[in-house]
């Protein structure tokens, strides 16, 4: 028990020797909380678990810039598409698709004079409010759309 490590030399004076049980008690303090941080599971599951809640936030913010692109890319894409029929289609076609939009436009322009003769007030508001968000996401339900119709073409094509 009186016999010093190997590895230090032993104290000369009692100064010295308080020095090394000083050191020694520092780094045995150092030791047992490094012990009890390894034991605690409580936190040691708590920083687990903030480590992998930060790798799916950084995965998820790569899937969503992945598919803004993707997105992008189709929304191009059926934009050309929709382009390359509307160029396919005969003159008569497009002339009768054209006749045919007016003639809608005009039945529908009637139905909503009728419309705003005849419905309740609380559900002219609701249409009301259907309407203005059709017309804040115009451009969603035209891709929209446009890929339909591009879907129903080729889906044509193939039968």
């Amino acid at each position: 028990m009186t016999q010093p490590p190997h590895d230090e030399p032993t104290a000369a004076d009692p100064e010295e020797l308080r020095e090394q049980v000083g050191h020694t008690r520092e780094e045995l303090g150092q030791t047992v909380q490094a012990l009890a941080a390894k034991t605690d599971i409580k936190a040691r599951a708590q920083e687990k678990a903030a480590e992998v809640k930060e790798q799916a936030a950084e995965k998820a913010g790569e899937l969503k810039e992945q598919a803004t692109v993707k997105a992008g890319e189709l929304k191009a894409k059926a934009a050309g598409l929709a382009h390359q029929a509307q160029d396919r289609l005969p003159g008569p076609v497009k002339d009768k698709a054209a006749k045919a939009a007016e003639q809608a436009r005009t039945k529908t322009a009637q139905a909503g004079q009728l419309w705003e003769e005849k419905a309740p007030e609380p559900v002219r508001q609701k249409t009301a409010q259907g309407a203005r968000l059709a017309r804040d996401n115009r451009k969603v339900l035209l891709a929209a759309a446009g890929a339909a119709a591009v879907v129903w073409l080729a889906c044509r094509r193939k039968g």
